[in-house]
């Protein structure tokens, strides 16, 4: 399994799917596990959940985080 491809699956999933993407912020851990199709060890999917998280803050987050891509922007007056 890709994992770095399976963190963009889900980002974009996220991202484009308001519902998956509340699923997520209830809880990550089984929202991969769907996505994934898998039961996996909740440790063995942190790790992913981690990535995922990270990912979508330098993408900028959901648009009401302010992402450190948004930060980084408004240190630079752009």
């Amino acid at each position: 399994m890709d994992i770095k491809a399976k963190i963009d699956d889900i980002v974009k999933k996220v991202k484009d799917d308001e519902k998956f993407g509340a699923k997520f912020k209830e809880n990550p851990v089984k929202a991969i596990e769907g996505v994934l199709g898998v039961d996996l060890p909740d440790e063995q999917i942190e790790s992913v959940v981690a990535g995922v998280k990270a990912k979508l803050k330098l993408d900028g987050g959901d648009g009401k985080d302010g992402g450190l891509l948004d930060k980084a922007k408004g240190i630079f007056g752009k």
